[in-house]
């Protein structure tokens, strides 16, 4: 496995930063007087869907990717996601000439298949179970001897999540609460190691829908509660942890809130609406315990991580032909 022997510190971040520089967009933050006057603190949105991609996810990619030796470089990697961890392998695979290989349930929207083999990725379909998600990798790693990049329990893709904070840090500072979505738990934790490193006094909270509250669950038990197969819009978010991302979150993390579905639509709309960017549900996330009482931002100084942007708009847009008329 393309890893670390465990979880970076603030320097290894740190050089993260620079290793990405020249490769990902140092992502805006935006503020909203609205957001602010509604809230009653000042918050600030870490814009991470305007990254490449459409989301923070190439960060972890390009990290891994990066740290590679040259004989896995040759051989190529895999890794299985029908998300946004996908399209980023792949694209990071690309711009670096490493062969992809993503494993993706035959379930998967026919949009995510296309991008990620737009970017030049080989694309393995399996079964929408984990079980055979995984079966399927070691499979491939068996025939071809890839090198396995887990889309969230891998240091070195955790390593680069937490560059998105380091930034915010920066660009924000100096901040009381950071938010961050949480489905298998690679942006929280690195979001964690970087504010408990450069701002030990910054609460870190997860944030993550009611339907899927598997981190919230695990954090108060002090173990791993898997999710089982979740109904929420938020896609991006019904991934259980992994081993590596928990064991940071039950030490760094102060809270994990949660929001009901239609709070993460009316999250999600208000952005659209106030900032004039569009940001999938699992962002809105973030957003909506601004709203909802989980989070209260008076007098606060508030950093969210906005995750991502790639919503399928290709509903929309049939609503919209529905009302031409010739």
């Amino acid at each position: 496995m393309n890893d670390a022997s465990g979880p970076p510190d603030l320097d290894a971040i740190e050089r993260a930063s620079a290793r990405l520089a020249p490769w990902i967009h140092r992502t805006p933050v935006l503020t909203s007087r609205t957001l602010d006057a509604l809230t009653g603190g000042t918050i600030f949105l870490k814009a991470e869907n305007l990254q490449k991609i459409g989301a923070f996810k190439i960060r972890g990619a390009m990290n891994a990717l990066l740290q590679l030796d040259e004989a896995s470089c040759a051989k190529g990697v895999v890794t299985h996601s029908s998300g946004n961890h996908a399209q980023a392998l792949a694209l990071a695979g690309k711009q670096l000439g490493v062969p992809v290989c993503v494993v993706m349930p035959r379930t998967a929207p026919v949009i995510k298949k296309q991008a990620t083999e737009g970017y030049g990725a080989k694309v393995v379909p399996c079964e929408p179970t984990l079980a055979s998600r995984e079966e399927t990798v070691e499979r491939l790693i068996a025939e071809h001897g890839y090198t396995l990049v887990h889309p969230f329990d891998n240091w070195h893709v955790v390593e680069g999540q937490a560059t998105a904070s380091w930034e915010l840090l920066d660009q924000a500072s100096p901040l009381d609460i950071v938010i961050a979505p949480v489905g298998g738990g690679g942006l929280l934790a690195g979001t964690a190691i970087t504010v408990n490193g450069k701002s030990p006094s910054t609460q870190v909270i997860g944030a993550e829908p009611k339907n899927a509250d598997d981190a919230q669950r695990s954090l108060v038990s002090g173990k791993i509660e898997p999710s089982h197969d979740p109904k929420t819009i938020a896609d991006g978010l019904r991934t259980s942890l992994g081993e590596r991302t928990f064991a940071v979150i039950k030490h760094k993390v102060d809270a994990i809130v949660t929001a009901t579905e239609p709070e993460i639509l009316d999250a999600a709309r208000f952005v659209w609406e106030r900032f004039k960017v569009i940001i999938e549900p699992s962002s809105a996330v973030a957003v909506a315990p601004l709203f909802n009482g989980a989070i209260d931002a008076r007098g606060k100084r508030v950093g969210v991580i906005i995750s991502g942007g790639n919503v399928d708009l290709e509903p929309l847009f049939q609503a919209w032909a529905a009302k031409i008329v010739d």
